[in-house]
Order: C-alpha cells, then structure tokens, then sequence
C-alpha cells in the first residue's frame, strides 16, 4: 500500500508540473523586436498592466523572465520610450486648445472617435503653438463616419504665426486719428515764441493750455485738432496771425481703447487694443472667425450701427485690406455664421470650402480655388448638390460657368483629363526619326514614313505592319509591303488614332553574324562577320601570331546547313586546313570567310615554353630551376641542387603540386605559398570541425579550396635511395620541393587544455603528447584525432571496441584533436514531452499493479 501511494504522488506530482509547465511559459526566446509592431508592443504594455508592472524597467523585467535575450531587451526599452513619446504627443495634439464653450466643441468636431488626429503629410510649417500643420496650415480633419473634412479657406490667415497685423507705433500720427480721453498731445510753439507742452486729455474732452485755458479736442481729428488750437493760441501768440509762429500738433503716449468680438469667433470676448488698430488687428487677436464664421461679411458696428462690413476674400485673393477702418472705444466687431459654402476638389490648384455670395457665380469660384490644374478636364465640371431628401448630381459645362450660381453645400468636383491622345499615331524600326507624331487630317502611311525622315538602309522591304485598335479596343493587324507603299505600286494606307507602324530592320530578322578565332593568337574571341572577311583579315583583328604558332596548319570549320538527318555517318561541320602567311603578307588566293566559322591556330610541332620548379631548405644550392627534359624525376632535381646538406631531414621533404604560378611580378613564389598554406591550414581545421558538427559560417569557396590540396607525401629517403623507382616522381611546371632541418618538436593543437609545441622523443606514443598538451577538453572528439607528417601525409586514429589505435609520431608532425557536434539541450517542449511520456508510463503501471 505505500508503494502505491508513493507511486500516486509521484505521478501526480508529474502531472501538475507538467500541467503548471504549460500554462506559465510564455517563450520569448525567438522573439525579435524589431520584427513586432507597435500595437503589439502595446499589448505586452497592457499585459504588463493587467500583472501590476508599470513602469519600462518592470516589463523588461518581466519579458526577460519569459526568455527575452538581452540584445532584444535593449531593443524593447527603445520601443517603449519612443511609443510613450509617441502617445504623449499624440494626447498632447488632443488636447491643444482645448477650453470650454465654443473652443472645446471646434477641437472635438476636429477629432475622430478614437482621439487619434489625421493630417495630411504635405509640406509642414509651425502654427501659433509651436506645433506642425501642413502646408495650408490645418490638419486634414476626418467627421464621425471617416470622411475627408477639406479646409476652410482663409481659417489659417488669423492662425499662422508668421503673419501678424500688429500696428506700427513708430509712424507719424495719422491726421485722421480721432482724439479721446487719455491721448497726450504734444504741442510745440516755434518762431518768434518757443513752447512745449505734453497735454493729457481729460475725460471731458479737453486740455489746459498754459495763457490759453482749457480747448476742447475730444471727438475731433488731428487735423481739426490742430486747427482749433492754433485759432485758441493766436489771441495769446500774435505771431501766429503773421505767420511768424508755428504750432506743432502730434500725439504723444497712444491710449488703450476695449473691443468686443462676438458671434462665430474663436476666442469671442473684450480686448484690450491700441488706439491705432484696425479690424484686422483684432481679428489676429481673438483668433478670426472660427468653423460656421463668416469671413465675407464682418461688420464692424459703433453707436449701435453699423458702419463698415469687411470682406477677408479681398485680402486673400488681392491682398487689398478694403474697410479695415481704424477702431474706437467700445466698438463691436461682429461675425455672423456663413450663409453659403461651396467646397472645391480634384483637379483645381487649392482645394477647399470656399465662401461664396450669393451674386456670385460659378466662374468666380473657380477663380477662389487659383483656376484649374494642367491636368483639369476643362470642359465640364460635376457638381454634387444637396437636395430636401437626398443629394443629385449635375452636369455642368465651361458655357454655363458665368451663369450657375451654387447653392450652400455643393461640392465642384474637377476631374483629370483621359489618359489617352487624340490624335497620336507611332512608328518604329529602321526608319531614321521613330517616334510619335500628330495625326493629321488624312494622314497616310507613305506620308508617316517621310514624316521620320524616310527608310534607314537596312529597312526590310518586303514586309512592314501596322496595329491598329478596333472599335472594341481589341488589336488588329494590317501587313504591307514597305517597297511597293514607297514606290507607289500599291494602295496607300490611310492612318487612325493609336496607330503603330514597325518596319524592321534586316539585322532584326536574323542572327547576328559573327566567327569565332581560338588558339595561338594573341586575343583569341569572337569577331563581327563582314563581306569578303579573310583568313588573314581575322588573324590581323586576333592580334596576330603568338611566337609559338604555326601558319601552317590552320584549321577553319564551318557549319553544315543540308546535313542528313538520318544517317549516323553525316557530316556535321565542314573542316579546311589552310596555310597562311607568317607576316600576313597576301600572297595567292585568300580563303573567303562565312558567317559563324571557327578559326583554330595550333601550336608550332615541338615548341615548348620553359618550365619551372622550386627547391627549398636544406640542399646545397636552393632556387628555382628550369626542367630539361620530359622524364625529369625528383631525385635528378636534388643532384641539380647539389644534394642534401648534413643537416636536412629527407624524412620531412614535402612536395606541393600548385600548378603554374599565375603571377611572378608581384611578389616571390615562395613567400606566396608559405601565406597560402597558412590559410589553407586553418580552414581544412574549420573543415574538419564542421565535418564533425561544429557550426560554422564557412563560406562554399573556402570549402571548396580547402578540398583541393596542393600537398603530396613524398619519401624523400627513398627516392634517393632507389631512383627512377614509383617513388621518384615525375617533376610537373610549379612544383615546389621543400627539405626541411632535422625537427625536434610535435604541435598539439586543436580540442586540448593547452595547444602548444612540444619536444620530440622517439618511442612517444601520440596519446603522451596528449597527455603533456593538459589532455582532452570535455568537447573533445578522441575518435577523430589524426597527425600530419611532414611531408604532408596524414594519418587518423581508428578505434577498437573500446580501445583507440593512435597512429605513430615522428618529428615535425602536427597532432589535432577536433570539436564532437554541439549537444542539443533540452527545452520546455522536450520536457513537457518527457514528463507526458513519464505519466503515461506511471498510469499504465499503476493499471498493471491494481490488476
């Protein structure tokens, strides 16, 4: 019974961990930030949320936990900062302006359901708050049900930072200015009398003038001002009768004087103004007239009547500021709701919601917008008009423009122009302008073709066509003969709209004729084929004769053009041996060329170029040296390097078989292939790493040359011993013989604690220098551990039961011990796998023992 109960924890316990296993994890480890997108990001922000973390540090916290790598984690910490950045700006763009009353609802009207601003990327300029709007300096609004809300023309005049209607205080009082409580007056008395007085007006109106008394001005201009002063002034200053005095009259320190802004104003209310301002001045100041204000009719409304109405629409569109009167205390500028709008679009140069009186016409609108676009369809315009019920469409032509007066709520829509000619007709092929060109009015082939100058040289006569669109626009097409249309023998053919006339050229209709010249030339290639084109004419083209070929036996094949198909024993190419001048001189017959021949030049019979070889190291007399004779062995090249010193090693002479060195005059053979074979050692070791299943990011080239070795195990010893033997091989151009010093050390390298040099000792078993090196790493592969003799060959470790047969060790060998494949680990997946298998098996023991 406690077995069983054991045995039931256990299995229970198996499964909840396996259970609680699948439920918590949430792998990260293959996630990579930059690949999510931001709403993802803020899901895991309100997944962090719904936790209790808050802030960036606590959900990375929380995405390393669940195996975020830390690279990704940096990742994630630049995506949360710049999203909160984000999300502030955006709130920061809803909330701008905002305020009660009318300011709040005109901010929420410019908002979509979801807070979020829509604006139109166009060229961007900074408004009144120091944010960005586009280039008519208002967003590109969305209403409730996601339609384009276009822009009111002029909403941006008041608005935009950059122009501002502040009055300048530093000019010459205007002779206009109407005087009133407050003002200081400068009066100056010059001539005969010097006086100046700075004056305050009283709130009665009037100014105490020293000799004169009080002199009412309230109410009255400079100009009249002026006047009555001086009449006051000339009973007390006679000279002002003879005209020997003069009275200066100007306006010292400007009052302050209050305006009310009613009706549709952005910021409606009473301002504090100088006296010197106008309309425009405080329009600027309350915001101008906002989304339902009118900007054709503001009125500006004193002592209860109204004594100018101002048009913006002046201002806009001709920059003349007409009625902009000069305000007064206690004035009233009023701004009444519009009474029509038409909204522009399409293919007009400044869209948008234009105001529009109720004498004006079509043709004055389109005016308001800037005129049409180059790509207007001029002729029409479509108007959508807004009806009791429903909305109608209506067809309006360029006649009728000065004559439909638009109603509130229509909507001009301008449409492009076809994408298409009327009048276009082409040409192409060997003719010497193709092109496109006008349809005129019966137009011909022949005629088209005169148009382009005429037929190129090469022009194929005896066919041309023409693509034509059917009434359908399905393509149809006419052939003619190009001959009999220039010469008149045959009907012409009149041209329609879209018409494409080709006429090819004779090189178009054909393979492009060229022979081919190999061998001992000096540019061998490939030749265009001309008329009468010689043998020695191509040779010449082929930079000649090089040194070692012979004009002999020069070898021209030809194609074959009626082979028989059916018999095994036809001829395919046609073969001619022909002998040439070696100057190139013409001398007798020349041999004629034909299209696609190929031209061999052979050898010279028994011309040989000189053949090198290199010996290195421990020889009398090192170098490179030029092979004599066919049969040329190694051991013949050692006596000609006068033989062994009696320090050389003939054991470790390696032979390295690199063919032809390619490049002499860069650098020495020698100090070229010590580089090489320093390079193509250590990918063979990557190789062979990777061959056991290391990973690794090797490229194919690499690989490829790391397969091909130059090395070949020769027995040096033996070659000398027994010359002309199997041994002794046969020397081949570029072959580099190398006799090392008697060596002392063996190398260790590879997967060992310490890779190092070690001395060597006869007798020392592979596995001792091993041991010296620190012995094997924990990754180390002992079964694919090989050495590689000095000359080259390599020998492997082969393996017994469970015993290893390390190969012998002699002097100068290099001893590597490869990586074993990497171990894979065992994840969540696999461990949930395992403990599934695990239950199972429990539940079925636990079956078994109840029976």
């Amino acid at each position: 019974m406690a077995f069983k109960k054991i045995l039931r924890a256990a299995i229970l316990f198996i499964i909840v961990f396996a259970s609680y296993t699948a439920y918590s994890q949430t792998n990260l480890s293959d996630v990579r930030v930059d690949e999510l997108s931001d709403d993802q990001i803020r899901q895991l922000i309100q997944r962090a949320k719904g936790v209790g973390y808050t802030t960036d540090q606590q959900i990375e916290q929380m995405a390393s936990a669940q195996g975020l790598k830390p690279e990704e984690v940096q990742k994630l910490d630049q995506r949360l900062q710049k999203i909160r950045k984000s999300d502030q700006s955006g709130s920061n763009d809803n909330t701008t302006g905002s305020g009660s009353g009318l300011n709040g609802l005109r901010d929420n009207q410019n908002s979509n359901l979801d807070g979020r601003r829509y604006t139109n990327p166009d060229s961007l300029q900074s408004d009144t708050s120091g944010n960005f709007r586009n280039r008519n300096n208002q967003r590109q609004n969305r209403d409730v049900f996601g339609n384009l809300v276009p822009k009111i023309f002029g909403s941006e005049l008041f608005k935009n930072s950059r122009m501002t209607f502040e009055p300048n205080l530093r000019l010459a009082t205007p002779m206009n200015y109407v005087i009133g409580p407050d003002d200081q007056l400068l009066v100056d008395i010059t001539g005969d009398n010097e006086a100046s007085y700075q004056l305050k007006v009283s709130p009665e109106g009037t100014i105490k003038v020293q000799y004169a008394g009080l002199i009412s001005v309230g109410g009255l201009t400079i100009e009249q001002a002026t006047s009555k002063i001086k009449a006051t002034l000339a009973k007390t200053y006679p000279g002002l009768r003879s005209g020997r005095t003069q009275v200066a009259v100007n306006l010292g320190n400007i009052r302050s004087i209050r305006v009310s802004l009613v009706g549709e104003v952005v910021k409606p209310g009473t301002y504090t103004l100088s006296s010197v301002s106008t309309v425009f001045n405080a329009l600027s100041a309350s915001g101008g007239p906002n989304d339902n204000g009118s900007f054709r009719n503001i009125q500006v409304v004193r002592n209860n009547k109204i004594i100018a109405t101002i048009d913006v629409y002046d201002f806009l569109l001709k920059g003349i500021q007409r009625n902009n009167v000069r305000l007064q205390d206690q004035d009233v500028i009023n701004i009444p709701v519009y009474k029509t709008r038409v909204e522009l679009s399409g293919e007009v140069k400044r869209p948008a919601l234009y105001e529009v009186q109720s004498n004006e016409n079509l043709q004055e609108v389109l005016n308001f917008g800037g005129g049409f676009t180059n790509k207007a369809y001029t002729a029409a315009v479509k108007i959508l008009q807004n009806t009791a019920k429903e909305r109608r469409i209506i067809d309006v032509s360029s006649s009728d423009y000065n004559t439909y007066h638009p109603a509130n709520g229509d909507k001009v829509v301008i449409e492009a122009i076809l994408d298409r000619f009327e009048n276009r007709v082409t040409i192409e092929g060997a003719v010497f302008r193709p092109g496109k060109y006008e349809l005129d009015k019966g137009l011909t082939l022949k005629a088209l073709i005169q148009k382009a100058e005429g037929l190129k040289e090469d022009a194929f006569l005896n066919r041309g066509y023409i693509s034509r669109l059917n009434l359908d626009n399905t393509l149809s097409l006419i052939t003619f003969d190009v001959q009999n249309i220039m010469n008149g023998t045959s009907a012409d053919i009149p041209l329609q709209r879209e018409d494409k006339v080709t006429i090819s050229s004779i090189f178009d209709l054909r393979d492009e004729y060229k022979v081919q010249v190999q061998g001992e030339v000096r540019f061998p290639g490939t030749f265009k084929y001309a008329d009468n084109m010689t043998l020695e004419s191509v040779i010449q083209m082929a930079g000649g004769f090089k040194e070692g070929a012979t004009p002999n036996r020069i070898e021209v094949s030809r194609r074959v053009k009626n082979s028989d198909a059916k018999s095994a024993t036809s001829t395919v190419a046609q073969i001619f041996t022909v002998n040439v001048d070696q100057n190139l001189k013409l001398v007798g017959e020349p041999f004629i060329l034909q299209p696609y021949d190929i031209v061999s030049v052979r050898s010279a019979e028994g011309y040989e170029v000189q053949k090198t070889v290199s010996i290195q190291g421990e020889v009398l007399y090192p170098g490179i040296y030029t092979i004599q004779r066919k049969n040329e062995r190694i051991s013949d090249l050692v006596k000609r390097a006068g033989g062994l010193t009696a320090l050389a090693f003939p054991e470790g002479a390696s032979l390295k078989r690199p063919g032809p060195p390619k490049d002499k005059l860069k650098k020495s053979r020698t100090d070229s292939l010590k580089a090489e074979d320093e390079k193509l050692r250590l990918i063979n070791l990557r190789r062979l790493q990777m061959a056991q299943g290391v990973k690794d990011t090797l490229s194919l080239k690499e690989d490829s040359a790391s397969v091909r070795s130059d090395m070949v195990g020769i027995e040096l010893k033996k070659i000398l011993q027994n010359p002309s033997s199997r041994y002794d091989l046969l020397l081949e151009d570029g072959d580099i013989i190398n006799v090392p010093k008697e060596l002392q050390t063996i190398r260790v390298s590879g997967e060992v604690l310490k890779p190092t040099n070690i001395i060597y000792k006869p007798g020392k078993t592979m596995e001792q220098y091993i041991n010296e090196s620190g012995g094997f790493t924990y990754n180390a592969n002992k079964r694919g551990a090989y050495i590689e003799y000095a000359n080259g060959a390599i020998k492997s470790t082969r393996k017994f039961l469970f015993f290893y047969d390390y190969p012998d060790v002699k002097p100068g060998g290099e001893i590597f011990v490869p990586k074993h494949a990497p171990r894979e680990k065992l994840g969540i997946t696999g461990i949930v796998g395992l403990s599934t298998a695990l239950a199972s098996l429990a539940a079925v023991l636990v079956t078994v023992l109840r029976k």
